[in-house]
């Protein structure tokens, strides 16, 4: 009986070892049992490289700190002036504005000091310093503190700066020639998800950095006419301002300049390379220099490149030649499409506009233009862009001849031989809508770029001159129906006059 139960024993043993042998196995070779079903997901560790372990970044922020200032600045103003410099709150009537205009005069005719707050980075040993424009303009006193343990105090001078870029250069008040250099490196091999840092001023804590990535580049944000920010979510505050962008090797890649007050984690910076383009010019003569061409542009859509004729909605539609400069000398005219400058590609308005920027005064340009059904190279020599003649010229946008901005918010244009085929149009009479004001009448009406307008209420406009004689008669508060033809069909739209 003994005997019997040992190899009863025996016979346990070895199932319960099989047992654990067969689950060893399975579980080794990710086989599953019958009824249970495979997960459709992936597990597991993730193939070697395909993961990055962050490193500390002390050793780069104490190569760095070094060389980034905080921006002191203080502007003098006077008690009677405030009321021109504030003004009352907008969207208020009389009585409130008198009464801010009485309170700011009644005001001790005095100086006082209005202060500011900023960053900045050393870019040579003798002092020079590179900041947003913002961060000084209009300032009677820079002051420069450094980072170090002293702590010490300097005064700055301006230098030069260009309010287009937001860009300015300064100079530190001192006989030192071994100041601490951040090293310029190139913002154009910045890629999405590359790791930054950010250092500044935030709120007057000075020299604060922070990290994160590059979020996205080329961003147009509307603060001038050359954007090409680089977007990050490196936390950007007020203070921070003119502060540099860095990347992994302690490169100075973009400035600090704006952020979006309603978000988080969305800031700005000009990238370093637009900022070397002048950095020289700024210093030698305090100012920066571009070229002029002389048109109005507007975007190109797939319905305007079907309409002429083009493959790809690509390029800057020219609305208007400005008489007298550089475009009407090569001889562009309105409906061309500027396709290429220099044999550099223009992908839109902006593109057009960054490149023209990028030149000098009296540069030779070579510009492809696609009119009709095929392209032209024409020539000219680019003129100074200044602010003057770009508010002269911005007043008469819809006064060129063929050209006109209507009560509706309208520009329009003559029906031109060339239009007429590029549209296909049966017949040469009515106006071209060459571009909607998003503030006005027709913003929210079915009305498009390049429809043309062949009557207004009922009655035909074969031009220009005849269309605007016809608006006129329309009051405000009352509709006005426009046969339109779109696509060389007819469309009625009714708008009504704001």
């Amino acid at each position: 009986m003994p005997r019997r139960i040992s190899s009863i024993g025996l016979i346990v043993l070895v199932a319960v070892c099989s047992a654990l042998v067969g689950m060893y196995v399975t579980t080794s070779l990710g086989l599953m049992s019958e009824g249970e079903a495979l997960p459709f997901w992936k597990e597991g560790k993730q193939e070697e490289g395909s993961y990055v372990l962050m490193p500390s970044l002390r050793s780069l922020a104490k190569t760095a700190s070094p060389t980034v200032v905080n921006i002191r600045t203080t502007r003098r103003v006077r008690g009677g002036d405030l009321y021109e410099r504030f003004g009352a709150p907008g969207d208020q009537n009389e009585r409130f504005e008198e009464f801010f205009r009485r309170f700011f005069e009644q005001l001790p005719d005095q100086d006082l000091d209005q202060r500011s707050l900023g960053s900045g980075f050393i870019i040579s040993k003798n002092g020079y310093v590179l900041t947003n424009n913002h961060v000084i303009s209009g300032a009677d006193e820079i002051f420069i503190s450094m980072s170090d343990e002293s702590g010490q105090e300097y005064r700055a001078d301006v230098v030069g700066k260009d309010d287009n870029t937001d860009i300015a250069l300064i100079k530190i008040r001192s006989d030192r020639e071994d100041f601490p250099v951040a090293v310029l490196g190139d913002s154009d091999s910045l890629e999405i998800g590359d790791w930054i840092i950010a250092i500044g001023n935030p709120f007057g804590f000075g020299h604060t950095l922070t990290q994160g990535i590059v979020s996205a580049k080329a961003r147009v944000i509307g603060a001038g006419p050359y954007d090409n920010f680089i977007q990050t979510d490196a936390a950007i505050n007020p203070g921070n301002s003119g502060g540099p962008l860095i990347n992994m090797s302690g490169e100075v890649v973009g400035i600090n300049t704006a952020i979006v007050s309603t978000g988080q984690g969305i800031g700005f910076a000009i990238p370093i390379n637009m900022a070397k383009q002048n950095l020289q010019e700024l210093k030698d003569t305090g100012e920066v220099s571009r070229g002029w061409l002389g048109v109005a542009i507007q975007d190109v859509t797939p319905e305007i490149a079907r309409a002429v004729g083009l493959g790809d909605p690509a390029g800057a539609m020219v609305t208007a030649v400005y008489p007298g400069d550089p475009a009407e000398k090569a001889g562009v005219k309105n409906g061309d499409i500027i396709l290429e400058i220099n044999r550099m590609k223009i992908h839109d308005p902006m593109t057009l506009t960054r490149i023209i920027g990028s030149l000098k005064p009296e540069e030779q340009v070579s510009i492809v233009v696609w009119r009709g059904s095929g392209k032209v190279t024409l020539n000219t020599t680019l003129e100074k862009r200044s602010d003057e003649k770009i508010s002269e010229l911005g007043s008469m946008l819809g006064q060129t001849p063929g050209n006109a901005k209507d009560k509706l918010g309208l520009v329009i244009m003559d029906i031109t031989p060339e239009i007429k085929n590029q549209l296909d149009l049966d017949g040469s009479s009515g106006v071209l809508v060459m571009d909607i004001d998003s503030r006005g009448s027709a913003a929210g009406s079915k009305l498009q770029k390049m429809d043309v307008i062949r009557e207004v209420n009922g009655a035909q406009v074969k031009n220009v001159e005849e269309y605007l004689a016809a608006i006129e008669t329309v009051k405000k508060g009352q509709a006005v129906l426009l046969l339109v033809i779109r696509n060389a069909r007819p469309l009625y739209v009714a708008v009504d006059v704001k």
